[in-house]
């Protein structure tokens, strides 16, 4: 059972003020990409897993924000780790 759920938004700065939106399309790709369990919602993704592989995939999509053009990068990030196990459906399944 996955022991972490990390939202994250990111924010990458753009060269001449351009949208964000091929970028964070960039950003959720890598997420994607990475196969780890997530849900896209319109200010945030939250991915469920294993804490250290969350991270990873963190490191690895602000790379890919850098590597496409960005200056820099804003990380907004929340996490829940519970070592025990944690999925998002635990947390919502009243609400669905």
């Amino acid at each position: 059972m996955a022991n972490a759920l990390i939202s994250i938004q990111i924010i990458p700065k753009t060269k001449n003020g351009e949208s964000v939106i091929p970028y964070v399309d960039e950003a959720i790709k890598v997420i994607q990409d990475a196969g780890v369990k997530h849900e896209v919602h319109p200010l945030e993704t939250t991915m469920e897993g294993e804490f250290s592989e969350l991270m990873e995939v963190i490191r690895k999509m602000n790379d890919r924000m850098v590597e496409i053009g960005s200056s820099n990068v804003i990380s907004q990030v929340k996490i829940l780790y519970q070592p025990e196990g944690i999925t998002m459906s635990q947390l919502t399944e009243k609400y669905e």
